[in-house]
């Protein structure tokens, strides 16, 4: 495993250290004010709150999990557990936020009152804390799609909460019930936009397509190009983790690539193309084809 997935599982685990402490606080609060209220709206968001503590400890724990060394049976350790946690978020996410938008349609035809100011306070204090706990995710949610599960879950719950605070003042001060669904719809449909690319990249992930941002057809171009390399086949690019990817290729050479020619070729392929584990094959031109050539070289 690379010196910077080691760093970076580090560095998260402060940040979701943090983040389950200050929701669970805040399920606890929201369980007391709820009981104290008499509010159903209020225990059922402490509720949905605990399902965010879940969350995030699954990908907390796929982090860790990742963190840990390769063993006889798992040659690659456990980094793809990073994957399935992402994967599960998104289903996750997507599937409570089918939840909210269900019992908003249902109170577009039946709005209820909101249950007092203190749903309005609890609400915003929800949106400082999921907010708080999303910015905690912020920096590496564009380099690890484990990363970006977490955020992407604390940032909905944020937006919900935010939704719920200013619905409650809306109605407190015109009157207008409608005001609640409408917006809980309107925040949902933003956040299925950028959950459902989650659930996409998590998908093509757990398949072992490329990794987005990765270019295959660069990769074999430049592989292609080398002075000394008459064809390549076998050429494999697949994700190890949500950080980490792997690239398998045979390639054909017209006569030896000299010294250090394959620590050369590992060199560009990790910082042109951040491939962190490649395995390449060479074979001499004049050997019999190999049987994993099928369509005759590339």
């Amino acid at each position: 495993m690379s010196e910077a997935h080691d760093h970076g599982t580090l560095k998260y685990n402060r940040a979701f250290a943090i983040g389950v402490g200050l929701n669970l606080l805040f399920v606890v609060v929201e369980i007391i004010y709820g009981l104290a209220a008499d509010s159903l709206a209020l225990l059922a968001d402490a509720g949905h709150n605990f399902s965010d503590v879940v969350s995030l400890l699954l990908a907390w724990g796929a982090a860790l999990l990742a963190a840990r060394g390769a063993t006889e049976r798992r040659t690659y350790g456990f980094r793809k557990a990073t994957v399935l946690a992402s994967l599960a978020g998104a289903v996750f996410l997507l599937a409570a936020l089918g939840g909210i938008a269900w019992e908003s349609v249902g109170r577009l035809t039946d709005p209820e009152p909101v249950r007092g100011i203190t749903v309005i306070i609890v609400a915003g204090i929800g949106t400082i804390i999921n907010t708080i706990t999303a910015l905690l995710f912020f920096s590496g949610q564009k380099e690890d799609l484990n990363i970006r599960a977490a955020f992407l879950h604390m940032a909905a719950d944020a937006g919900v909460s935010l939704g719920v605070a200013a619905a409650g003042v809306i109605i407190l001060l015109t009157g207008w019930l409608i005001v609640d669904p409408i917006i809980s719809l309107l925040i949902v449909a933003v956040i299925v936009i950028g959950t459902w690319s989650l659930l996409r990249s998590s998908i093509n992930l757990a398949l072992d397509a490329v990794p987005e941002g990765i270019d295959p057809a660069a990769i074999r171009e430049y592989l292609t190009g080398l002075e000394n390399v008459a064809e390549i086949h076998d050429l494999h690019v697949w994700p190890l983790s949500t950080t980490d990817t792997a690239l398998t290729v045979h390639l054909r050479i017209h006569k030896p690539g000299g010294k250090n020619f394959l620590a050369r070729v590992e060199k560009e392929l990790r910082e042109r193309f951040r491939i962190d584990h490649s395995t390449i094959q060479v074979e001499d031109e004049d050997e019999e084809t190999c049987r994993l050539d099928r369509d005759g070289g590339a």
